[in-house]
Parts: C-alpha cells; sequence; structure tokens
C-alpha cells in the first residue's frame, strides 16, 4: 500500500520486480539507474552474496514530480529468486503497490518460471490482494538468446489475468523502460481510485 505522508505531502510507492534466479531482475534496475535523469533517482542499494546474485534486495529510489502538490516517490526492489530464499521475497512483497515478473524466456527455465508465479499468486493471496485486479506487468526476458519459448507459450503459462506483457532483453534496455512505464502508470490510477 503507498504510504501518504500529508506532512510532507508525498507519495511512496512500492514496485516489486518478482521472477526466478538470473531472470533479470536486478539487471532492470541497473540499466534503469543508468537511463534516468541522475536528478530523479537515488543511488542503488544491492545485498549481494559472494556469487553476485541478489541475497535480499535491491533498492532503486525514483522521483517523478508532482501530482496533485505530492511528491510522487517510487522505490524499485528486487527479490531475490533462488528457492532458499522464500522467505525473503514475501518480506520484500509485502507492501507492494506493483509487481513486475520478469520471466527467463529459455525453454529450459518455463517450469521454474511457473513454480515463481504460483508462488507470487498465493504470497497475493495471502496478503488479501486478488492477483486479477492487482497492478501486474509480465517481462518476458531474455528473447536474445538461442532457445526462447514462443510468446504465445509464455502468455499461456504465466499470463492467465492478460495483464500488459512486454518481450525485454534487460542487458540491452530492451523492453525495460516500457515495463517500468505501465507498472508506474497503473500504480498511479489505483492510487486515483483509493
Amino acid at each position: 500500500m503507498s504510504l501518504i505522508n500529508m506532512a510532507k505531502r508525498e507519495i511512496n510507492c512500492k514496485i516489486v520486480y518478482y521472477g526466478i534466479g538470473l531472470c533479470g531482475k536486478t539487471t532492470n534496475l541497473h540499466y534503469i539507474h543508468q537511463a534516468v535523469n541522475p536528478h530523479d533517482v537515488g543511488e542503488m542499494v544491492s545485498i549481494d552474496t559472494e556469487t553476485e546474485r541478489t541475497l535480499y534486495f535491491d533498492l532503486l529510489p525514483l522521483e517523478l514530480g508532482k501530482v496533485h502538490g505530492f511528491n510522487i516517490r517510487f522505490q524499485l526492489y528486487t527479490v531475490p529468486g533462488q528457492i532458499l530464499y522464500q522467505q525473503t521475497r514475501i518480506s520484500v512483497l509485502k507492501g507492494a503497490d506493483c509487481v513486475i515478473f520478469v520471466a527467463d524466456s529459455q525453454a529450459s527455465k518455463l517450469q521454474e518460471n511457473i513454480e515463481c508465479w504460483n508462488e507470487l499468486q498465493e504470497q497475493l493471496r495471502r496478503m488479501n490482494k486478488d492477483a486479477s485486479s492487482f497492478p501486474l506487468v509480465m517481462q518476458w526476458n531474455k528473447r536474445d538468446l538461442q532457445d526462447t519459448l514462443p510468446v504465445s507459450v509464455l502468455e499461456k503459462y504465466l499470463n492467465p489475468y492478460r495483464v500488459p506483457s512486454y518481450e525485454a532483453v534487460a542487458v540491452t534496455g530492451k523492453g525495460v523502460i516500457e515495463s517500468l512505464r505501465v507498472g508506474i502508470n497503473s500504480t498511479l490510477r489505483k492510487l486515483e481510485r483509493i
């Protein structure tokens, strides 16, 4: 849930990048950090293991100006994708206003993606969020690799609610800003209904 500070006239929103290990969540944040105006973005914070995989989360603060006299700030988080960090994923997901699900498009990763998607839906249910109306964006990442599944297959298994989806190559930035823009806009639309 967005944090609204009336005294400071500030709204803080949380977008969580969710997906399996090494699917490109952190790469998305690195690209955004480089692409956004330095005045609008804060320092990127990462807590990594020795293998450089995200251990707890990555955080990228992003300021988007004012809406109705309120400063709008987005906190972009990633979750660790490795199976043993399920509790950490749950903790990072709490309070999310939007989730960008990053799927590894490789055929060999389909089952892992499905399990991760099912876990996300279960966590949203536990947080009393309806996945069919919660702001979600699907990102089909690693489209530049050889053994990628057709988008229609990814849509069939991972996008039952037909939320916006984008093909992406996070290392080059393809689809990264588009996914974020839709996530931000759907979060702002949800805020307008409050």
